[in-house]
């Protein structure tokens, strides 16, 4: 190979190498203040069951009562309330929010618990996560949307 070949090749796999670290770099960075609020880059719907008409002002996120919750789900929180025992092997399991619906926090930050699913052989769709500052989190759609569980009537 001449001398103008292994040049041309030492500087297309330079540019390759940029490219590589440019896109890892932007990864890594995870999102801006704008990408980081729920619903900025998303277009997820809001829970089917129950509906929220109000906002959570630190998140932006729907809200729904605890009441309007279906019984399982507040079983779920009655359960989460009393520290277990839960019945499935993932619950409590960190949830790493790869969605970045919830607010950005370390991770750690949320546990998951799942909320039964009547006729479902599996644990379903259904979960309420909760913070570490004591937010609770509703998704009857496996994680697609949330809502800020609230108390009240």
């Amino acid at each position: 190979m001449s001398p103008r070949g292994s040049r041309a090749t030492v500087l297309a796999a330079a540019v390759v190498l940029a490219i590589v670290v440019v896109g890892l770099w932007w990864l890594a960075r995870g999102p801006s203040a704008d990408e980081a609020r729920p619903g900025a880059t998303t277009t997820a719907s809001a829970p089917s069951a129950p509906s929220a008409a109000a906002t959570d002002g630190a998140s932006g996120l729907p809200l729904v009562r605890v009441a309007a919750l279906p019984d399982e789900a507040r079983a779920t929180l009655d359960l989460i309330d009393a520290g277990g025992p839960f019945p499935y092997e993932r619950d409590g399991a960190v949830f790493q929010n790869r969605e970045r619906l919830l607010p950005v926090r370390p991770r750690g930050w949320y546990r998951e618990y799942t909320v039964p699913t009547p006729g479902e052989d599996d644990r379903g769709a259904r979960r309420i996560v909760t913070g570490d500052d004591g937010t609770a989190y509703w998704t009857d759609d496996h994680y697609d949307s949330f809502s800020v569980i609230e108390e009240g009537p």
